[in-house]
């Protein structure tokens, strides 16, 4: 008998990267297994986006990543180091950040090989879109 795997969403929730991540990062062109395009959908809350920018970390998406960053704030380029290995996302905090709100910020832990980066991120919607403003660094 066979066994089927799945790969578990890089941001640490108990779904597969097409149904959780995936569903924002993904080309367009590929398509769930009931046929429905992926990487089409929105980030519904900061958290998500918060959650997505982290998957796009580990996968080194840097176009997503500048796709989602506001404009005002957004680098013309973005180098990510291919030596990089985050291992774990821990989201500790948000305030605002829903449908029903139109800024919002998401305190986390990123944890990578030999460290952790632990920010609180601001974000904000832009044309119904949460985008990614900035960050401050913590302790």
């Amino acid at each position: 008998m066979a066994v089927m795997t799945t790969r578990s969403c890089p941001c640490g929730l108990p779904e597969t990267y097409e149904n959780c991540c995936g569903r924002f990062l993904l080309q367009p062109r590929t398509r769930s297994a009931g046929g429905t395009p992926l990487g089409t959908a929105a980030a519904p809350t900061a958290e998500a986006l918060m959650r997505s920018r982290y998957s796009a970390f580990v996968r080194r998406d840097a176009g997503y990543l500048l796709r989602t960053w506001h404009p005002r704030t957004r680098p013309e380029r973005l180098d990510l180091d291919p030596r990089m290995r985050w291992t774990g996302l821990e989201i500790l905090g948000t305030t605002e950040g829903s449908a029903f709100h139109s800024t919002g910020t998401v305190t986390f832990r990123a944890s990578y090989r030999g460290g952790s980066l632990h920010e609180r991120s601001r974000f904000e919607r832009v044309d119904g879109a949460w985008v990614y403003v900035d960050g401050d660094f913590l302790d």
